[in-house]
């Protein structure tokens, strides 16, 4: 703790701190509140999505031994071009929420194709899809928690250390000032006997 001065001016300040924390403190609390909220209800979510992927992945184990043949390499159009997210601020927290994901367009010879060419991509397209939703919400979960660790950290740094400590540099100050001026009154009673002995003395003589 750095040290104070002991004057008004100090008491000033100190008292203009302890006003701004306590009316700081407050929203700090309910952003605490909020994001702990957030996060448990991004945790529901992402369970849910992470069985909707589950089912997904069940899915498409039809698929799997055709993904095989030689004749139809489907990853050109089952690998996203493109993951379209949209920004939203929770509690302060700036998070990407999920919209779509977009492949390139299958371009193959339907003739030639083997019949199960267009219900596979889609499968496979569609648990692609769910993985990426996952690895999303997963990224909120993370951001989320990484604003809550900063705000509990100002929340304690309020309630712990700034509060309690101008509220000490407060009675520490008044304490002196008190003293001081205790003395001065007493100074001042001093020199008004010396200063009413001597009249007396004058009107004596």
């Amino acid at each position: 703790m750095s040290k104070i001065k002991l004057t008004k001016g100090e008491m000033k300040k100190q008292r203009d701190q302890l006003k701004q924390f306590r009316r700081y403190l407050p929203t700090l609390q309910l952003k605490k509140q909020q994001l702990q909220m957030k996060i448990l209800e991004a945790r529901r979510t992402l369970a849910e999505r992470e069985s909707v992927m589950n089912q997904k992945a069940k899915n498409i184990q039809n698929w799997v031994g055709l993904l095989a043949d030689p004749s139809m390499d489907l990853r050109e159009w089952i690998t996203p071009t493109e993951v379209l997210t949209e920004p939203i601020n929770v509690a302060g927290a700036n998070l990407p929420m999920f919209k779509e994901v977009i492949f390139k367009q299958a371009d193959y010879d339907l003739y030639s194709a083997p019949f199960w060419v267009d219900k596979g991509i889609l499968e496979i397209r569609d648990y692609v899809a769910a993985k990426i939703e996952v690895e999303i919400v997963k990224k909120q979960i993370a951001l989320l928690e990484k604003e809550l660790r900063t705000t509990t950290q100002r929340v304690n740094l309020f309630e712990k250390i700034k509060i309690p400590e101008c509220m000490d540099n407060i009675r520490k100050i008044g304490i002196y000032l008190g003293d001081q001026q205790a003395n001065a009154v007493g100074v001042s009673k001093v020199a008004k006997k010396k200063v009413d002995a001597k009249n007396l003395e004058e009107v004596l003589i």
